[in-house]
């Protein structure tokens, strides 16, 4: 084995050692991902909105947790992320935040909070780091959110940008196909990278696009690039975890892989526990005082 190949694995298995989801583990930070992308340590990102389910993504290893608007839907039952407002993010996003020992916490801005007011979005940034006591902030939007960006950037708050199927402009597209398969569109979103990495921004998410230009955009800029239905050849992948835990059955896009069926298991659970009650066998004589 070559010297560059084994060091490649000892770096690799450095990074596997930090996803002890122990006290002591080392906490993720803008740089340990900035250091990952260098090294060719593929990113793993997932969503949690609770204490209970963030404590275990974050003790399962997870490099990135994002208290996403994404809480709308599966968490409110909303068909849109639009009507979740910044105190119910804030909501969410403290309650992860206390089950989280190592992973970086990622926060969405709703809609409204940070669209044409840069003054309006460097207040909701502040309200989200103080009272939530997240680790930074992800906003949706290219060009036209630079100066909201850009001003959160001046209190120190790191901020992650979202290109390509941005689920806030839902009404503007009318569907969530496919974005940027049209050279124009391709066009903008490659600019667009430039400008959100030229502004500050430690990191990006590229959501439904074609693989090639997301591998091109990864390649053409230096902060990682985090995927979701944009191939394999960006910096990490993110999904939505109750997606992924067979909890939605409803959401089936082709970039979705199901990696457990908690469907299943809470629904049988459930009714398992139903007829125990109905036939008085539970509690039984070792369940009670």
């Amino acid at each position: 084995m070559s010297m560059e190949c084994s060091g490649a694995r000892v770096e690799e298995r450095s990074f596997a050692l930090m996803s002890t989801g122990t006290r002591d583990a080392k906490r993720v930070t803008t740089h340990t991902l900035q250091e990952m992308k260098s090294k060719g340590v593929p990113i793993a990102m997932l969503t949690a909105y609770d204490y209970s389910l963030a404590r275990l993504v974050d003790a399962s290893g997870i490099d990135v947790i994002l208290v996403g608007d994404s809480a709308s839907n599966v968490m409110a039952g909303h068909e849109t992320t639009l009507p979740i407002t910044l105190d119910q993010m804030i909501y969410h996003a403290s309650s992860a935040v206390r089950g989280v020992h190592r992973a970086l916490v990622v926060v969405d801005l709703p809609f409204g909070t940070y669209q044409g007011n840069t003054k309006g979005a460097l207040n909701s940034a502040i309200r989200i780091m103080k009272e939530s006591g997240a680790h930074a902030v992800k906003l949706e939007g290219g060009r036209e959110v630079l100066g909201s960006i850009e001003r959160i950037l001046t209190a120190g708050i790191p901020v992650m940008g979202h290109l390509g199927l941005t689920p806030q402009s839902i009404y503007k597209f009318g569907t969530y196909v496919v974005r940027a398969k049209e050279e124009a569109e391709a066009q903008r979103l490659r600019e667009d990278a430039k400008l959100l990495e030229k502004a500050g921004c430690f990191a990006l998410v590229l959501e439904k696009i074609p693989a090639q230009l997301a591998a091109e955009v990864a390649a053409s800029v230096a902060i990682p690039v985090i995927g979701i239905g944009a191939g394999a050849g960006v910096d990490g992948q993110v999904l939505v975890l109750h997606d992924m835990l067979g909890i939605n059955q409803e959401f089936n896009p082709r970039f979705l892989r199901r990696y457990a069926d908690l469907h299943g298991v809470i629904t049988q659970a459930v009714a398992s526990y139903v007829t125990d009650v109905r036939s008085k066998s539970f509690p039984n004589a070792d369940e009670q005082y």
